[in-house]
């Protein structure tokens, strides 16, 4: 499969990858992680990245302008994007071949050529071992520009190490990626440092969630409040992973509310809760997911469900 995909990227001139929406370090690690890496052993191609940007994403990378004209002809390359229905940028089915790599739940197979590795801890992670491949296969060569994209998006994925999907393969990759000695200081703290006003929103949730006995937490994220503290919703969903620090908390979910929908983050340190997005349309990794709801309603009933879940 790896073969394959390697000898895919060498039959095209124009190459475009994509990732889903509302990205995260991950899906920016891999996608414009592959696209240094192509670019970097195949120089004469025009190798592209597409998708609205996340400004709290600017310390790692931004996607660049693509025209419809890039299109014609070209390879596309998804990572990271379980679904066709979350690929920024639908332009995709302009291209000529497309090819999946993710390591999310296979729900979705779209694409003319799938590497799916739910074993993966990122597709960070599978875009080091496609590179192993391709430097046996072909003699691909690595930079600390792709290395430092794709350790940041390893680290981000796994929760800094702390999440079971990291094996003793990440932490190899990972390895093998700080010998390239990018600026890891430089990185954390583009990852991890708040301002001021996220810092005060993530005092909100801490004296303000609730969890039951059962250890099932939830927290509600009105526009009024996120109005109160100056927060995007895109900050906002950066507090997801601090109630993890809460003694006996077993899963939660947070609600965030934009113009158009309350997203739903589901996280557990245990119990899956995957197919509890799913019945909201959404979908994700056993141990964490997100869905949307339109109403308080509907979030509600996915707390009676997660609890249901758990229990």
């Amino acid at each position: 499969m790896k073969r394959q995909i390697i000898d895919t990227i060498e039959g095209y001139d124009t190459i475009i990858i994509h990732r889903h929406v509302r990205p995260d370090p991950d899906a920016y690690g891999s996608q414009i992680g592959l696209k240094e890496l192509i670019s970097l052993n195949y120089p004469n191609k025009k190798v592209l990245a597409t998708g609205n940007h996340d400004s709290t994403l600017d310390f790692l990378a931004q996607p660049e302008n693509v025209t419809d004209e890039d299109f014609q002809d070209a390879l596309i390359i998804v990572t990271d994007t379980a679904n066709t229905e979350r690929i920024d940028d639908d332009r995709y089915k302009l291209g000529k071949y497309v090819i999946k790599i993710d390591h999310h739940p296979n729900d979705d197979t779209y694409g003319d050529l799938l590497w799916v590795d739910t074993n993966a801890s990122s597709v960070s992670e599978m875009i080091c071992e496609l590179f192993e491949e391709a430097k046996a296969y072909k003699g691909w060569k690595m930079d600390k520009v792709v290395a430092r994209l794709l350790f940041a998006g390893i680290v981000g994925d796994t929760g800094r190490f702390m999440f079971q999907s990291t094996t003793l393969q990440t932490m190899k990759y990972a390895g093998d990626l700080l010998s390239y000695e990018f600026n890891r200081t430089d990185l954390f703290n583009g990852m991890y440092e708040m301002d001021r006003n996220l810092l005060h929103l993530k005092g909100y949730v801490y004296e303000n969630f609730e969890m039951d006995e059962n250890g099932i937490g939830f927290v509600k994220l009105t526009k009024e409040i996120l109005q109160k503290y100056n927060v995007a919703e895109s900050e906002a969903s950066l507090l997801v992973g601090s109630l993890a620090e809460v003694k006996g908390m077993k899963s939660w979910v947070f609600f965030i509310e934009d113009i158009k929908e309350i997203r739903v983050r589901l996280r557990s340190k245990g119990p899956v809760i995957n197919t509890i997005a799913k019945k909201y349309g959404g979908g994700g990794h056993p141990l964490a997911s997100g869905a949307s709801v339109k109403t308080w309603e509907e979030a509600d009933q996915v707390i009676e469900d997660l609890k249901k879940a758990v229990n």
